[in-house]
């Protein structure tokens, strides 16, 4: 089972039985070569090519994004998308939830090794060792299914590409993955070797809500069908399956070359939903600051209630509940910005309002009380006379709240926003690269964060004179 996505935008729902001329959202992961997967920046791979043959020939458009497998499923259940299509597994617990096509694909599962290690060669040789399987996949239930009897650990990942990283690195001896995805993977030069025979596995199939978007299901069905009986189908497959050869090396500088447009890009996005949830983030920290040091009690409790509630949950959850859950309350979808602006700048605010608090408080009181006595009302002596020194003292901390906004933006690759980091994966996914890929990516942050932080700290000795 692969992973699967979805992503916001007028999703179609099943008012007749045309799909005609319809557009339909999509969800996939872009990580589970070869079904889904990029090159050259353009999502391809088994179900990609699939999907797209179908809508072709049943006359409806798609429109594809990618989050994770589990965000996907969220994204699913909420009616962020009409369908789900990434190596998903035909399960009957999942039957109770979706509706399932005709299967696409027979899948299996295998376990693969370092190709360097020859101690493993087979599961009874992995008596009191850790084996890695993706979360939610055929896999990771097969290795459950033997763990007991061989006596080994499962640890459960995201994504192929850490899986096989895992097991170079020695963290774990070998993993049990679908037998289509190792094949491409080793073949793409991912450092693993199968040592046991393919275990036949379940199958893969295109989800619906249940009850939902028949049209849509039935479309894919005709399609399928379609694609099968005129040969289309195997083309697609061999393409991807076929006889696979290794992939011929390439240098880091290759790498670095072909994957700088799309870093770039994810740099952009970074930068942009940084700096907007900043600028949101201060309004909003300065407004929740003064109401934290209000002589009014209701004011001081609706301050702190806002700064405990969000410093004292994960970022992570906000992304989920703004993009998923909010979708499920409003009845309608969330535009992805706006669910990064708002987790970044409310999660932002909590801790600027501290730091207001903070810098305000630290100015002498005799400062207030001489002002005051020179004749200053209270409102103009905050404004003339304490808060300039209070900025003084905030800005060293602002600069900090900033640079970690920056990189708390790489959280919101959890839920297929296309920053930096996101970028980075969907390149080691299809190259199974890791190591060089994230090394340019942290050279990257490592950059942008040190001409901010300098930009910042000119800023700050230019207006704080």
């Amino acid at each position: 089972m692969a992973m699967v996505v979805g992503i916001p935008g007028a999703v179609a729902q099943p008012s007749d039985d045309s799909v005609e001329g319809k557009t339909f959202v999509i969800g996939t992961d872009t990580t589970f070569a070869p079904f889904e997967f990029r090159q050259g920046g353009e999502l391809v791979g088994i179900d990609m090519d699939l999907l797209r043959a179908i809508a072709d020939k049943q006359g409806f458009n798609v429109e594809i994004r990618s989050l994770g497998f589990n965000a996907a499923l969220q994204a699913l259940s909420s009616n962020q998308v009409d369908g789900v299509i990434a190596g998903m597994s035909i399960t009957d617990e999942r039957k109770e939830v979706y509706d399932f096509s005709e299967p696409y694909f027979e899948s299996g599962v295998q376990m693969a090794i370092d190709r360097n290690n020859d101690d493993i060669q087979g599961y009874e040789d992995l008596e009191g060792k850790t084996v890695v399987a993706k979360t939610g996949s055929e896999g990771e239930s097969y290795a459950k299914s033997i763990a007991d009897e061989y006596g080994f650990r499962v640890t459960s990942l995201d994504q192929s590409a850490t899986m096989y990283e895992s097991v170079k690195a020695g963290t774990a001896v070998a993993v049990v993955d679908d037998y289509p995805v190792l094949a491409y993977g080793i073949a793409q030069g991912n450092g693993l070797k199968t040592v046991t025979e393919k275990v036949p596995g379940g199958s893969y199939g295109f989800a619906v809500n249940k009850g939902q978007n028949t049209a849509l299901l039935a479309a894919f069905n005709d399609g399928l069908a379609e694609l099968q009986a005129s040969g289309e189908y195997q083309q697609i497959v061999d393409e991807y399956l076929a006889d696979p050869t290794e992939a011929a090396p390439s240098t880091f500088w290759d790498l670095l070359t072909q994957s700088l447009p799309a870093l770039m890009k994810g740099l952009s996005n970074t930068l942009i939903v940084t700096g907007v949830s900043f600028a949101v983030a201060m309004i909003l920290g300065l407004a929740f600051g003064f109401l934290k040091i209000s002589n009014n009690i209701v004011l001081r409790g609706v301050a702190t209630s806002f700064i405990n509630l969000f410093r004292g949950t994960p970022i992570l959850v906000w992304a989920f509940f703004f993009y998923f859950g909010l979708a499920q309350l409003i009845g309608q979808t969330v535009n992805i910005w706006v669910a990064g602006v708002l987790t970044l700048s409310l999660n932002g605010a909590a801790y600027i309002a501290e730091i207001v608090r903070g810098g305000i408080q630290s100015v002498d009181p005799g400062q207030l009380e001489a002002s005051r006595s020179l004749g200053l009302g209270y409102g103009r002596s905050m404004q003339k006379v304490v808060i300039p020194q209070a900025f003084k003292i905030m800005t060293p901390s602002l600069i900090n709240q900033l640079i970690i906004m920056l990189k708390d933006s790489s959280l919101l690759l959890a839920i297929g926003f296309a920053e930096l980091l996101y970028q980075g994966q969907q390149i080691y996914a299809a190259n199974f690269r890791v190591t060089e890929t994230l090394l340019i990516v942290g050279i990257i942050y490592f950059v942008a964060i040190m001409a901010l932080t300098k930009l910042a700290n000119f800023a700050d000795r230019r207006f704080n004179k």
